[in-house]
């Protein structure tokens, strides 16, 4: 229930400065971001690929209010692939970005942030791996999935995120389920009406389950980005019924959260992908994660008193 509540506090200037101000915080945020720069994260790259694990990066930075800031959000995912480009990974580590970030809400923001994110995928493609839309708030998904389907005429693997809690994303699903298409279904995490979402976690999670259905039966990639165990035994069910290899989808879960899990899913020989945030702009992400699941929240708090 306090989901909604910290949803709403993720834009909140008042609650921004609050947060940021605690002595706590910084170290409560590395679990979640583990660094501010790339030069800071390029050796938890190194640390989690060499352990047999991949990698999606994220840039974190939503709130964009400029074309000026659009296009410095460019310039930090080029920069994020050059260097990359140096460790060989290829496609074991992609990016993941939010138009947003990209300048999808400014005036012209469709084509602006078409404009700005093509560089991106282009200097991922160059370097051998590629780039994941990330599913925002409902109003900006038509914009998306626009741009998602104009990039894969030259860049077929750029791949999108759906989100389960909406109404139309089993639609959406059957429609991406295509042949060459990589789509990662999450659950959801941003504060929706209830005239376009579930607002009941069984009501998602039957969804969830609904969709990845329809994704396992399609001729994409289907990943599978969800901590909740549960889920993932039905995710690797689904994809045995449906005749799929090891190899022909993945596991995403996010840094700092079920380590051992991720562990063992990559040692049993599934593709285990780490969703890896960095940067300063870290406290939209930052409230989010909590909002998905209670026992972010209760962590911080814990820290909180004990360090207060």
């Amino acid at each position: 229930m306090l989901g909604p509540v910290i949803l709403a506090a993720s834009r909140s200037d008042r609650m921004r400065r609050l947060i940021s101000a605690a002595p706590v915080t910084k170290q409560v945020v590395d679990r979640f971001i583990p660094g501010e720069t790339v030069t800071d994260v390029v050796p938890i790259v190194k640390d989690l690929t060499d352990r047999g694990l991949e990698l999606t990066m994220d840039v974190v930075g939503e709130d964009i209010t400029t074309p000026e800031q659009a296009t410095a959000a460019r310039d930090a995912y080029l920069a994020l692939i050059d260097h990359l480009k140096g460790l060989g990974l290829g496609e074991r580590v992609e990016m993941s970005v939010k138009l947003s970030m990209f300048g999808q809400a400014l005036q012209g923001g469709h084509e602006l942030a078409l404009a700005n994110v093509r560089p991106v995928v282009e200097a991922a493609a160059a370097i051998g791996t590629t780039v994941t839309l990330d599913a925002e708030d409902h109003t900006t998904l038509d914009s998306m999935f626009t741009i998602h389907e104009e990039l894969r005429k030259d860049f077929p693997r750029t791949g999108c995120v759906i989100q389960a809690y909406l109404f139309r994303t089993e639609a959406d699903a059957r429609r991406l389920a295509g042949s060459g298409s990589r789509v990662r279904l999450v659950k959801g995490a941003y504060k929706e009406p209830a005239e376009v979402a579930y607002q009941q976690k069984h009501e998602i999670d039957k969804a969830y389950v609904r969709i990845l259905k329809t994704l396992m039966e399609g001729e994409g990639y289907p990943m599978i980005g969800s901590h909740d165990p549960r889920l993932i035994a039905i995710a690797q069910e689904l994809a045995h019924k449906a005749g799929r290899k090891p190899d022909e989808y993945e596991f995403q879960m996010l840094y700092g959260i079920r380590g051992d899990e991720q562990a063992r899913l990559a040692a049993e020989g599934h593709r285990m992908r780490v969703y890896t945030a960095y940067g300063t702009d870290w406290y939209g992400y930052f409230m989010r994660r909590l909002a998905e699941k209670p026992a972010n929240l209760r962590f911080f708090l814990r820290s909180m008193v004990s360090k207060g």
